[in-house]
């Protein structure tokens, strides 16, 4: 049994602030990109001080709930989206389900020899053949990840012949080669100068990766490196019914 909620008697009054605030953003009261009520406001309302509504404001806003805007006040952040990670999916439907355009930049579709990490990815001696993509995905002009793909070419062997402007390779890939395992490993990183030039991030903002790699018939068939901007996407899954 969860007990419960402590009274405004017992909560911090920069807590009583925040919740009261919070509940105005899941209720839907201020939608995303609305301006909620500023200090002032919030100290005429709730009768709390100038600081207390300033630390609360303030704290919401590093948690993601606001966006605080020089001279104009704080909004309310809108929705990161999110990307399925215990599913293979394809990123430009993704996009596409949130009403939004996808586009990509393919910078990179090329056969190379998988070096000693790429080669043990793929489960095959160094040296061998292998083929290699980069590319740019972006919603609405704005880069969202940055792919680093090595495909095995005896299982996708027409994989180069794909446009990848067009068709993405997850895409390609689910209706060439269907998935029978999928392993995905998730890490937090600051980019590094390239990654960083790519996705048109700051010096400072740190970034999710994605190490992904699908089997098939007991063969690994692509490694894939997948790069986020950390403020624009977020990872998720669900196992089980709700």
């Amino acid at each position: 049994m969860q007990p419960p909620a402590p009274s405004r008697a017992e909560s911090p009054l920069y807590q009583v602030v925040k919740d009261h605030v919070l509940a105005g953003i899941l209720d839907g009261t201020w939608a995303p990109g609305a301006r909620v009520p500023s200090e002032q406001e919030l100290v005429a309302a709730l009768g709390v001080a100038r600081m207390t509504a300033n630390r609360a404001l303030r704290e919401l806003a590093v948690e993601g709930y606001l966006t605080r805007r020089q001279g104009l006040g704080s909004f309310v952040a809108e929705p990161k989206p999110q990307s399925e990670l215990l599913e293979l999916r394809n990123i430009a439907d993704e996009i596409a389900a949130r009403g939004h355009v996808h586009s990509c930049d393919v910078l990179v579709h090329e056969r190379c020899r998988a070096d000693q990490r790429i080669a043990g990815q793929l489960g095959l001696p160094p040296g061998t053949p292998v083929f290699h993509s980069l590319c740019v995905h972006r919603e609405n002009g704005l880069p969202v990840q940055l792919e680093d793909r090595h495909v095995n070419p005896a299982a996708a062997p027409g994989y180069l012949k794909a446009d990848l402007r067009t068709v993405t390779a997850t895409q390609y890939l689910i209706a060439s080669v269907p998935a029978d395992a999928i392993e995905h490993t998730v890490e937090a990183v600051l980019p590094d100068p390239r990654t960083r030039c790519l996705l048109e991030l700051k010096r400072s903002e740190p970034c999710l990766s994605v190490q992904r790699r699908t089997w098939s018939g007991g063969a690994v068939v692509t490694a894939a490196l997948l790069t986020y901007p950390g403020s624009r996407y977020r990872l998720g899954g669900r196992l089980g019914q709700r």
